[in-house]
């Protein structure tokens, strides 16, 4: 063993400045043997780390290396099995349990003893020793011992080296200072050994490789960045020693202050310097990947910059707690070129979303021209206000006119337009999203800057000293201010980063409204979303606050979408010349119902359509009856009773739940009106017959018997029969013809209501002949 021993150090520990304390051959417990060697470790330089490290030997067996590697102050517990027993077993808790079998008792039984010498001496957190027998635990490891703690592996005492001629001054010094220096050398010398302890107790050394590290380590190789990792901690642990009162008086400790100073002087110039041209090169370098990620519509990735970034992660701390104002900064420099870089690559991607939204081809820049309406429902106000109501049989909407392309209908465009703004501006919001999300993560990081704080206990009431004054401000108050400057900070700079995002998403919202209002459905739903996914993030998170910002904008549009269509059914003109029909804005209420409920399902803003519903039902409702009874050419029965009875149509087979009153008083309107003009348009196709019977029924109400009433001479047998002789078959049945013709006349195709009115005048015509035979 002691050869495999000086193997081992020679050729694995010595090169990474590691000294072997204990070793012990073992296999993994409970599995074919594969013999290799847990070794318990030191580091040469301090802070002292003192490791676990499991070693073998190479497949081809010629060498040994390093497989696995634990710190120990990872380890929680050891547990020897059994504590009166040989058991050549051990378990070794870290991360997760490892269990070993070691070659022998003996050599198991050493390798825990050293486990523990080690954990004395170094390490604050105690591990928890179970089941090893106490012989094995001594109690305590005296912190001047010259011997290792592995049984006198470590060198004894260093090479002898001549007092320099400033420290045979400082020495006569120390001696002028102290009296008893030569009457009493053992208390001089016991003096010099705790006054020596200062720097060796308090760690105030730092190893030479540390210094040149923080001098000229190379801060662009991941090696040469970890070094200068371990050195800028080494320093400022070496910084922050508690020193004993007097001791900061020593010309040694004074002499390494200076020195201290100095290298984090050193290193925080040439750690800001060298992070400052890394900021510039990447603000410069990205833009030329530009071209190929717009004409795709997505935005660059910068993981790749982070990822380099964030192995700076560590020094940016240190120099955020030794150099504030260097940290500070860095910040600024990173946040100005950053914020370029960002506005070129945001400016070129929103530019091509316009143009993707506008259109490319001639027809379609001919269609939009990034001003016109390709909506039913959203043509420009201009031309809005001259539709006419005209011949159900000539009208079609203006805007859809304006679209009929090729064999493809108006409504089939519609739809493909819309579809394919809808697909463009979820690309945006979803290549926005990651990005934003990445950088205040990526700034959280590397800024070391608290992004999501933990839950804080409530802080006590102030309590007050003798004499009225208030104690000092609880520690947790003091961290929740810094808590909330820091995510300040992170908000600050995500703002002056993305300066430009707010700015771009509302002119495209005002491009997509311009297009078709009818966008502003797909942007409320499609913004919300984000909107709500973003505060489920981070309810206090740039992207959240941005997102609700435009959201405001687009539920804004939305509104006014809303209140333009009812402005449309006001500036409804009515054709004097042709028949009314079915009006423009209640087939454009359909319209919008149908394409409303197809983008809504399942949308966080329901309650916004559902108000917007009501308010266009009962625009529409009001603007029916204002048409109806401002016709001329169309009786206003016959307005009232076509319109209604398609709202009520269209309300029954959308199911809109919001909207059931005004489906029943739209039946109720429907019904009420078919009536009105049913009777009115039949009158009495009977009618002197009826004024006969109508005469009968005034005289017996008036007392005459109903015997005696033929006895008079206006309403004998003879009169009744000259009556009847008036109505004669075929003029009843040419009445009735032209009635038909009339009726057809006043009602319009498309509804389809010919046949209902019809039966239901027929209904009334047998209703009053049969009156006029019960007489």
């Amino acid at each position: 063993m002691t050869a495999i021993k000086h193997a081992l150090q020679r050729d694995i520990f010595t090169p990474n400045d590691e000294r072997l304390l204990g070793i012990v051959n073992v296999c993994k417990a409970g599995k074919k043997k594969k013999n290799c060697f847990l070794c318990a470790t030191v580091t040469t330089e301090r802070p002292v780390q003192v490791k676990v490290v499991k070693v073998k030997k190479s497949d081809k067996g010629d060498f040994y290396k390093r497989q696995q590697t634990w710190e120990l102050r990872d380890l929680t517990e050891v547990d020897a099995k059994d504590a009166s027993k040989e058991n050549p077993e051990f378990d070794l808790h870290f991360e997760k349990v490892y269990r070993w079998l070691a070659s022998s008792t003996a050599e198991k039984n050493s390798f825990i003893s050293c486990i523990w010498k080690l954990n004395q001496r170094y390490l604050r957190k105690k591990v928890e020793f179970v089941n090893v027998s106490s012989q094995l635990l001594e109690e305590s490891v005296p912190s001047g011992e010259s011997q290792s703690v592995a049984g006198g592996d470590e060198d004894a005492l260093d090479d002898y080296q001549e007092l320099s001629t400033r420290e045979e001054q400082d020495i006569e010094s120390m001696m002028e200072m102290c009296e008893y220096a030569i009457s009493n050398a053992e208390a001089f010398a016991e003096q010099l050994s705790r006054e020596l302890q200062v720097l060796d107790g308090n760690y105030m050394d730092l190893s030479k490789g540390h210094i040149r590290a923080l001098q000229e380590g190379d801060l662009t190789s991941p090696k040469g960045i970890e070094a200068c990792i371990n050195a800028s901690e080494a320093l400022l642990q070496c910084m922050n020693v508690a020193l004993r009162p007097g001791h900061e008086k020593l010309m040694a400790v004074t002499q390494q202050q200076l020195l201290f100073a100095e290298l984090r002087d050193t290193f925080a110039r040439r750690l800001t310097n060298h992070l400052n041209n890394v900021f510039v090169h990447q603000g410069h370098d990205q833009s030329s990947t530009l071209s190929q990620h717009t004409a795709e519509l997505t935005l660059p990735k910068h993981s790749p910059l982070h990822r380099d970034l964030l192995r700076y992660a560590k020094l940016m701390e240190w120099l955020k707690n030794t150099h504030r104002e260097k940290y500070e900064g860095l910040s600024r420099t990173y946040v100005d070129y950053m914020s370029r870089l960002y506005e070129r690559e945001i400016k070129d991607f929103f530019e091509v979303a316009k143009i993707k939204m506008a259109g490319t081809t001639k027809e379609a820049k001919g269609k939009f021209g990034l001003h016109g309406s390709s909506g039913k429902l959203t043509g420009s106000t201009s031309s809005l206000n001259k539709l006419t109501v005209q011949g159900s049989n000539s009208r079609r909407s203006q805007s859809s006119s304006l679209l009929d392309m090729g064999n493809m209908s108006a409504s089939d465009l519609d739809v493909a337009d819309r579809t394919k703004f809808d697909k463009i501006f979820e690309q945006v919001l979803s290549e926005l999203e990651p990005l934003c999300l990445a950088e205040q993560d990526f700034i959280s990081k590397f800024f070391k800057l608290q992004q999501h704080p933990a839950v804080i206990p409530p802080l006590p009431e102030t309590e007050e000293l003798d004499g009225g004054t208030p104690s000092r401000i609880p520690p947790q108050a003091e961290h929740r201010h810094s808590m909330s400057s820091e995510k300040d900070m992170v908000r600050l700079m995500m703002n002056k980063i993305f300066q430009s995002i707010e700015t771009e998403l509302n002119s495209l919202i005002a491009l997509g409204d311009k297009i078709d209002s009818f966008n502003s459905l797909y942007m409320l739903v499609k913004m919300s979303h984000h909107v709500w996914t973003a505060e489920n993030v981070d309810p206090a998170s740039y992207l959240s606050t941005t997102l609700g910002n435009v959201l405001v904008t687009v539920k804004r549009n939305f509104d006014k979408c809303i209140s333009g269509q009812i402005r449309q059914m006001e500036e409804v003109k009515i054709s004097k010349k042709s028949k009314v029909g079915i009006l423009p804005f209640v087939t454009n209420f359909e319209e919008f119902a149908e394409l409303a409920e197809t983008i809504f399902r399942n949308a966080e803003r329901r309650g916004d359509l559902d108000k917007a519903y009501v308010k266009l039902i009962r625009a529409v409702f009001m603007n029916v009856e204002k048409v109806a009874n401002e016709s001329q050419k169309t009786p206003r029965d016959v307005v009232m009773m076509e319109n209604f009875h398609h709202i009520f149509s269209t309300l029954s087979r959308l199911k809109i739940s919001c909207l059931d009153a005004e489906r029943r008083e739209a039946k109720h309107k429907y019904t009420e009106h078919l009536q009105s003009y049913v009777i009115n348009s039949l009158g009495q196709p009977l009618e002197k017959l009826n004024h006969f019977f109508e005469g009968v029924e005034a005289r017996v109400a008036q007392g005459v018997r109903e015997e005696e009433v033929s006895y008079q001479l206006a309403f004998n047998k003879q009169e009744l029969r000259k009556v009847i002789k008036e109505y004669p078959g075929k003029e009843v049945k040419k009445g009735l013809d032209n009635l038909y013709k009339k009726v057809d006349k006043h009602l319009c195709e498309e509804e389809s209501l010919l046949q209902v009115v019809w039966h239901s005048m027929q209904d009334e015509f047998i209703r009053q002949y049969n009156i006029a035979q019960s007489h």
